[in-house]
């Protein structure tokens, strides 16, 4: 069942606080990044050793996510919610007072799986305490947090970590997640889990029309974004701009958050034209980058348009999946938070092949090679339609395989 406020204003306080765990959630994976020389220092390991701990959350939250959302299925929202909170709370802790990296990495994989928990259940409780028709707003809210931990969290955790070390700075992230159980206490309105006849099997969720091609672009669209992202400062430096790594990824986080902000506006009535126009965008960027034949301004300019094409991309998955999912959308939800880990795996895996076989230069060109496989799916319009419900482009309203409405549910 799906429950809807009878107000057509968004709570904009609860979903701030969702918009605050997708932060946390984002900000504990990508932390060890920001403060990887003193971490690797005090654990007494090499760099691409303390490098693991971001791989074992990725490893976490791939592996929890779908058994994770089965077996809480039937728990209330809000419960799981905090229980995902307190376990990044806990992981937190333990990463900044462990001695050893054994103990720091079976933090980090703990805190993966209550990303996991977290990632399934974030795009599903948004939409659900939005007024119908606005649900895809309430979406691109909540994954705002996205491009704030990357353009803002990370930054300012590095600045932390070399002011006062990167240990104070995984205890004040446990300090964000402990003010974050006493918000969402406070603000945010519970919603009950799935009946039991609701509890469809994992067969069911990819049999509905359209998952599985969201599912596809899912894959190819973040194993190429991750592989130019990851790899950005050596792109950047086999050109002379290593100095501007910092600069860069400010534009790339102002032009994400311009397009949230778009997204936002506009997804509940233009999911398909703006699922388009992500492709291209990023794309455009990589034929750009694929030259770089300019100058820092050149550069920048593409790193914005990379960005105007990439910050919307998860709230149009994310609302995409849940739009076909219909009845277990839950389910959709968790198997894409799977896909999307594992793409990410994978992303790092295949950009450091492709330098170590050639140069960082012929990124941009893997890039581009999966975008098209992507730009394929999304103009056939399974899973992207252009009129919200439709599940089929170019179906006559007889043939149309709909999606139910979110009233009809409720």
């Amino acid at each position: 069942m799906r429950d809807h406020t009878t107000t057509h204003r968004l709570p904009v306080g609860a979903l701030l606080a969702l918009t605050t765990a997708a932060f946390l959630t984002v900000l504990t994976e990508a932390l060890p990044a920001g403060v990887l020389p003193g971490l690797s220092r005090d654990l007494g390991v090499s760099q691409a050793t303390a490098g693991q701990t971001v791989t074992v959350y990725a490893i976490g939250t791939a592996l929890s996510a779908i058994p994770l959302t089965a077996a809480t299925a039937r728990w209330r929202r809000k419960h799981v919610l905090l229980t995902g909170v307190a376990g990044f709370a806990a992981a937190n802790t333990v990463t900044a007072v462990g001695s050893g990296v054994e103990l720091v990495m079976g933090a980090r994989f703990v805190a993966g799986i209550a990303a996991g928990l977290v990632w399934a259940l974030l795009a599903g409780y948004a939409r659900r305490l939005a007024p119908a028709g606005r649900e895809g707003r309430a979406i691109a809210v909540v994954m705002a947090g996205i491009p704030l931990a990357l353009s803002l969290g990370v930054p300012a955790g590095t600045f932390l970590g070399t002011a006062v070390g990167w240990r104070w700075t995984f205890a004040l992230v446990t300090g964000l997640a402990l003010v974050l159980l006493v918000w969402v206490v406070a603000v945010v309105p519970d919603r009950p889990g799935a009946e039991a006849r609701e509890r469809l099997p994992l067969a069911r969720a990819l049999a509905r029309p359209g998952v599985v091609p969201v599912l596809v672009v899912t894959a190819l669209f973040v194993l190429a974004h991750t592989i130019g992202y990851t790899y950005i400062a050596a792109l950047l430096g086999s050109v002379g701009l290593a100095s501007r790594v910092d600069v860069m990824l400010l534009v790339f986080g102002i032009a994400s958050m311009v397009s949230i902000w778009l997204v936002g506006i506009h997804i509940d009535r233009r999911l398909r034209l703006l699922s388009l126009c992500s492709v291209l965008l990023v794309g455009a960027a990589s034929a750009a980058l694929a030259g770089l034949t300019g100058g820092a301004v050149f550069v920048a300019v593409a790193i914005a348009v990379w960005g105007l094409g990439w910050g919307g991309a998860p709230t149009l998955l994310q609302t995409a999946v849940a739009r076909a999912g219909g009845e277990v959308a839950d389910t959709a939800q968790a198997v894409l938070v799977t896909i999307w880990n594992a793409a990410m795996a994978a992303g790092g895996a295949v950009g450091g092949i492709a330098i170590g076989l050639t140069s960082a230069a012929v990124l941009p060109l893997w890039v581009l090679a999966l975008l098209l496989p992507v730009l394929v799916v999304v103009l056939r319009g399974s899973g992207f339609p252009r009129i919200p419900g439709q599940q089929s482009e170019g179906a006559t309203s007889r043939r149309s395989l709909t999606i139910p409405s979110e009233r009809a549910n409720s």
